[in-house]
């Protein structure tokens, strides 16, 4: 874990979720349920984190689930089934936004339902849009060289930091 630069820290990402939180509050002000749709592996450990947050301040229903997507081939996306979303605020959390593909092909689901809202909230934002997909809740917005990646590193259920290589 030492190789690449830091560009948060296991605080520094605490904290942004934390806000975040407080901004999805506030941009949610009377709605009944969250849904805070985690993309596995990192996206669902921050929608954990995230929940934490939100049941301490929020006064509706708040719930997770888990989005399993190949990135690499994202057309099929598994959600569990036994859930209507009719009506329902729909967050879709990720680790990093980079071309905006894995949200896009995110949607997909709930485009059966008739959700409330969706909205998307990612820990780092990279600026090389590609599909008109943008965070709505963004810890760090970076720009890099395309040839950079961003690595979240986890353990367990917590985020220890954000690295550049």
């Amino acid at each position: 874990m030492t190789l690449g630069n830091f560009i948060l820290t296991a605080d520094m990402s605490h904290k942004k979720l934390q806000r975040m939180a407080f901004e999805i509050i506030e941009n949610n002000i009377g709605e009944q349920e969250i849904i805070l749709a985690g993309i596995k592996e990192n996206g669902l450990i921050i929608a954990h984190i995230v929940w934490a947050f939100l049941r301490e301040n929020f006064h509706g229903k708040i719930s997770v689930i888990e989005m399993e997507i190949d990135k690499k081939n994202p057309k099929h996306i598994a959600i569990p089934g036994d859930i209507n979303f009719d009506n329902a605020v729909i967050i879709i959390t990720d680790d990093v936004a980079n071309t905006g593909k894995t949200l896009l092909y995110a949607l997909k689901p709930f485009m059966n339902y008739y959700p409330k809202k969706i909205q998307a909230l990612v820990l780092v934002a990279r600026s090389h849009r590609e599909f008109p997909v943008t965070p709505d809740y963004i810890g760090l917005s970076i720009s890099t060289a395309a040839d950079e990646l961003i690595i979240v590193d986890t353990k367990g259920e917590e985020i220890i930091g954000a690295r550049l290589l």
